[in-house]
């Protein structure tokens, strides 16, 4: 059923959270160009859940939906980047918080794509991946960023010297 995963609900500690069934989002990075490994983020408009901060695209998965169906389908609602312009990398990363979960979805971006501000969004932006921790960041993204930086380090191809 569409978007029946809208709604609150709370972990086992009482703590409220986005998504009957638990949520998803999309950690997609870009290192197609020469410098530092960027990574898009999305600055959430005021009225949202922790409005103001940055985090990725993402949202409530639907009951018929994995998280990965769930994290393209909602990059796409609120970026416009179509799941053919990314290739899904690496297993994603469960936050469980007892009773409900958020899970990332690693993602490498691989071909350009048109960014579009939904109303969901006050602003997209490529985020240098060492830039990211000085932003204001979702309170859920800011404590598994560490971890989420890790696995893209790990997952980075090597470098060769000549």
């Amino acid at each position: 059923m569409l978007h029946d995963g809208n709604g609150w609900v709370a972990d086992h500690q009482g703590q409220r959270h986005w998504g009957r069934f638990g949520a998803a989002g999309l950690l997609l990075v870009d290192r197609r160009g020469s410098g530092t490994p960027t990574v898009l983020l999305q600055h959430r408009a005021r009225w949202t859940a922790d409005g103001g901060t940055w985090g990725i695209p993402g949202g409530a998965r639907d009951s018929h939906e994995d998280a990965v169906a769930a994290a393209l389908r909602e990059a796409f609602e609120e970026t416009e980047v179509p799941a053919e312009a990314v290739r899904v990398s690496g297993d994603p990363y469960v936050d469980d918080r007892g009773g409900w979960s958020y899970t990332t979805v690693l993602a490498e971006l691989v071909r350009d794509v048109e960014l579009v501000v939904e109303e969901e969004s006050e602003a997209l932006a490529w985020v240098a991946v060492d830039e990211v921790e000085r932003l204001h960041l979702h309170p859920g993204f800011a404590l598994s960023w560490p971890l989420l930086r890790a696995r893209l380090e790990d997952e980075a191809p090597p470098t060769t010297t000549t």
